[in-house]
């Protein structure tokens, strides 16, 4: 269990939050939301242990050990990925080493009544009990099933780490992280280097995760399949939310829109007691009714609404110029690395206005042929046919090559717009959140969302027909994604997207393009129709695989079989219902407790009782751990 207390973190003289309170129970997975720059990150920093809280303190359950994912982190290893990632199991081989001592010491003695022989005894049970907990006859097996999960081909194990680009080291770390089964889990961004496939095995994975999870993640997909409570930090404070991402922003909004009708209430109360008080202040006969008031007045708590950061950019991209029909048209198009081959006689044709988002795993192909489009590379055989009309703006996944570190954002801006639009170089700043001494700062300083909107708004400088977007997403956050997005589908022009973000995608394409063994395969439809037809496929190769079903030449055999199976089945639907009902009516307690123990919690004085806060601390992670069994079952039997 984590337990924070007013705890404030402050740069340059500026709280980044303050005096913040909350418990993480044991079983808990836990959302951060805020925007870009809120403190997320630097929550997850302090909570490592990587940083140091200006006041507070934060108490962790004994012995527990955490895991913790950086956004950006560079391995500098010399060994194999298979190598790498088994360093993961340090606390193993040293039990392994101290047991083999311990039994050793224990062969050559005969004192067994001794106490020093019971305690060898005891610490060797203690090691082998640890062993059974982190799984350590299974580590071969785990090791290969967590890297292929996240993307790794048996063929890659032998592989040097230094040969991987950071995001595939990215993989290796989290891993590492993985396999090592803290109690603690703080990943930061982990979807960022991350494929459609390989999001989707991280979900089933966290989904079974037994520790303490915080999260911090822009794809909101993601937040609603893997966690069930949800914490905001803005403008310096914290709202604790027992719901996933998609109910805490309608539940957020909820909150919101309650507090100003109270606090409108609450004006309207204190204008007619104030009227009152004036008009019957030196009147005898209404002294004590007078009097009354104004101590009603004294002793009124006033409505406080909840602040909220209403800061976010807004744009739209520039109406896109006439081009010809076909914008592009592979004819067994080809490229090859040192004869290592990518991609493999593909053929496509996109067209005027088509939406198309390129997926697959890292390494499939989808930015070689981004670069193949933009004329930066040159197929190895074959054709690309572009449109003598096509002009293309081009938005790259990692924006350091693109931006001059040395320039400021206003230079940035000012040195590539040209005619009218100099002029509005200081407005499209403004936009994207950029005012003040911000257009001052150099690109250098930036952070890795503060870099994705210079370059969105590299964007607007001049019309473009096509857009290529290479993971646009990932370092905005959600009200930016949102904004981003409305923006795309009002875009008139051609529009390819190479992307992981599923909810992001979602509505923003009509056609896929799936890179995988060195070719493409077309889905005509959206990312949804995409990933549907994936799971059927992926169903029907699971059938193939599975035993034929025994069919009945009997035709009264089989319809009195399936009027009995009928029946097996109605009854099993109306056990489920009633567990259903119990255990939201258990869920409902549960919720009811824990914000009484919240409460409780959030009192100074509770401290001041050393038992009594201790005692408070664990019913309040009995009663998360139960709330959390109760809503896993309860999403099983929904959803089954």
């Amino acid at each position: 269990m984590i337990t924070v207390n007013n705890l404030s973190v402050r740069f340059s003289g500026k709280d980044l939050f303050k005096n913040i309170n909350f418990v993480a129970g044991d079983k808990e997975h836990i959302a951060l939301s805020g925007k870009n720059g809120a403190g997320k990150s630097t929550l997850l920093n302090v909570l490592a242990g990587n940083l140091s809280p200006q006041t507070g303190n934060i108490v962790i359950t004994k012995d527990f050990k955490i895991g913790y994912l950086p956004q950006e982190k560079k391995l500098h290893s010399p060994k194999t990925v298979w190598a790498e990632t088994m360093t993961a199991f340090v606390e193993i081989q040293q039990m392994e080493n101290q047991i083999a001592q311990i039994t050793h010491e224990i062969s050559q003695r005969t004192d067994y009544q001794s106490n020093e022989y019971n305690h060898l005894l005891n610490q060797l049970s203690d090691y082998n009990h640890r062993l059974s907990i982190l799984d350590a006859g299974s580590m071969d097996a785990n090791t290969e099933q967590v890297l292929t999960g996240l993307g790794f081909e048996r063929t890659d194990f032998e592989r040097n780490v230094s040969e991987f680009s950071s995001g595939w080291q990215m993989r290796i770390e989290l891993a590492k992280i993985l396999l090592r089964k803290t109690e603690i889990l703080l990943l930061d961004e982990p979807t960022n280097h991350l494929d459609i496939e390989s999001i989707q095995w991280l979900e089933r994975f966290l989904a079974t995760y037994s520790g303490t999870l915080l999260l911090v993640s822009h794809d909101k997909r993601f937040l609603d399949t893997t966690c069930r409570r949800t914490m905001e930090i803005s403008l310096g404070g914290l709202q604790d939310y027992n719901c996933n991402y998609s109910q805490y922003v309608i539940r957020r909004a909820e909150r919101i829109e309650s507090q100003l009708h109270a606090s409108e209430n609450q004006k309207k109360e204190i204008a007619e007691t104030e009227k009152f008080i004036e008009r019957f202040r030196y009147k005898a006969t209404k002294a004590k009714q007078v009097q009354s008031r104004i101590k009603l007045l004294e002793k009124m708590e006033k409505t406080e609404v909840e602040q909220i950061d209403t800061s976010h950019i807004h744009f739209r991209f520039l109406k896109a110029p006439a081009c010809e029909r076909v914008v592009f048209e592979a004819q067994n198009l080809s490229k090859s690395y040192s004869q290592l081959p990518v991609l493999e006689k593909i053929n496509f044709v996109i067209q005027r206005k088509e939406k198309i988002v390129f997926v697959g795993k890292n390494g499939e192909g989808k930015t070689t042929l981004v670069r193949i489009l933009k004329g930066e590379l040159t197929p190895t055989c074959g054709t690309l046919l572009k449109g003598e009309q096509v002009k293309i703006g081009y938005y790259a996944q990692e924006q350091n090559g693109l931006l001059d570190d040395q320039l400021t954002v206003f230079q940035t801006i000012d040195n590539i717009a040209v005619g009218d639009m100099r002029l509005k170089t200081r407005s499209i700043l403004g936009s994207f959140l950029f005012s003040g001494d911000d257009i001052e700062k150099k690109v250098s300083v930036l952070s890795g969302g503060e870099k994705a909107r210079l370059a969105l708004a590299k964007l607007l400088l001049e019309p473009y027909n096509v857009l290529i977007l290479d993971e646009p997403t990932n370092h905005l956050d959600m009200t930016s994604k949102e904004i981003l997005k409305n923006a795309l589908q009002q875009y008139d022009g051609t529009l390819i997207l190479v992307s992981h973000d599923r909810d992001f995608l979602q509505g923003l394409s009509d056609k896929v393009f799936e890179f995988k063994n060195h070719n493409i395969k077309t889905y005509l439809g959206d990312i949804n129709y995409y990933l549907e037809k994936k799971e059927s496929e992926n169903q029907s190769i699971t059938l193939q695989q599975t035993s034929s079903i025994p069919t009945f030449s009997d035709k009264n055999t089989a319809s009195k079989l399936s009027y009995e199976q009928q029946k097996q089945i109605d009854a099993q639907q109306r056990k489920k219902q009633k567990q259903i009902q119990q255990l939201e009516a258990q869920i409902q307690q549960l919720e009811q407790h824990l914000q009484h123990l919240s409460t409780q919690l959030a009192d100074e004085t509770t401290y001041q009782n050393a038992d009594l806060s201790a005692k408070i601390c664990q019913e309040y992670d009995l009663c998360r751990s139960q709330l959390a069994d109760a809503m896993q079952e309860w999403t099983l039997l929904v959803e089954s």
